[in-house]
C-alpha cells in the first residue's frame, strides 16, 4: 500500500485494486473554477469523520467514489471499513459534534484513521482499534487532539506506524511548533519528511515507527 498525505486529515490509500480517499478536504486556492487535485484521483471509496468544511468535499474527489458516512461496518470492493463513533472535543460532542474513527481493513493491513478526535480513548474505543498497523491521528490541538494526548493514544494502542496529521507544516519555518511538541513527546530526534510511505505486511517494522509526510 501507498499512502500520501494531501494535506489536514486527507489522505490516499492506493491499494493493489483500490484508491481510498479519506476526508477530502476542500479546495483553498482564490480561483473556484480550477479543479480541485482530488477530482484527478481515479478513487472507489471516501471516508468522512464529520460533516465539517474542510474534511466531507466528496464531490470533488474523481471517480465517482462510493461515501461512507457515520458508524456501522461497510464492505466495499473487498475493502473492509468500520466506522466507530466518538467526539470532536471533549464534551461528548457538545461544542463540536461527533466524529467517526474508522478502521480499515485493506491489503492486509489494518489502517486506522481517527478523523477530527477531540478526547483520548475510553476503554470500549481502545478495544476498537486495537489492531491497527498504521495510525492516522490528529496533533495539532485546537478542536481535535494535541500531541501529548496523540502521544498518550499511541502508547495505548501501540500500533507498527504512526502519522500525524492535522497540523500546519506551511506556517511556519523549520519544524511546526506542534510537530516539535509531538516528536519530543515521542522521543524522536527530527525526522526527515517523505513525499509519501510505502507499506505491506511484510514490511512493517519490529518496532513502532513515526512516519513524516511532505502534503502534496
Amino acid at each position: 500500500m501507498e499512502i500520501t498525505w494531501l494535506g489536514h486529515s486527507c489522505f490516499q490509500l492506493r491499494g493493489k485494486n483500490v484508491i481510498l480517499i479519506t476526508d477530502p478536504a476542500t479546495p483553498q486556492q482564490e480561483d473556484a473554477t480550477e479543479p480541485s487535485p482530488l477530482s484527478k484521483v481515479n478513487a472507489s471509496i471516501v471516508t468522512v469523520s464529520h460533516n465539517h468544511p474542510g474534511h466531507n468535499y466528496v464531490q470533488g474527489v474523481g471517480g465517482n467514489p462510493r461515501a461512507v458516512r457515520g458508524p456501522g461496518e461497510y464492505e466495499i470492493s473487498d475493502v473492509l471499513i468500520t466506522g466507530v463513533a466518538s467526539y470532536h472535543d471533549d464534551e461528548h460532542g457538545k461544542k463540536q459534534g461527533r466524529n467517526t474513527i474508522y478502521i480499515i481493513h485493506m491489503d492486509d493491513l489494518v489502517i486506522c484513521h481517527l478523523g477530527d478526535l477531540g478526547h483520548v480513548l475510553p476503554e470500549e474505543l481502545l478495544e476498537e482499534v486495537a489492531d491497527a498497523d498504521v495510525l492516522l491521528l490528529p496533533i495539532g490541538g485546537g478542536n481535535s487532539i494535541n500531541a501529548t494526548q496523540a502521544a498518550e493514544i499511541i502508547s495505548q494502542v501501540e500500533p507498527r506506524v504512526v502519522i500525524p496529521m492535522h497540523y500546519h507544516p506551511e506556517q511556519t519555518e523549520g519544524i511546526p511548533a506542534e510537530l516539535h511538541k509531538f516528536c519530543r513527546e515521542m522521543g524522536v530526534e527530527t525526522i526527515e519528511p517523505q513525499p509519501k510511505f510505502t507499506v505491506t505486511r511484510n514490511s512493517l517494522p519490529a518496532a513502532m515507527q513515526v512516519v513524516l509526510l511532505t502534503p502534496r
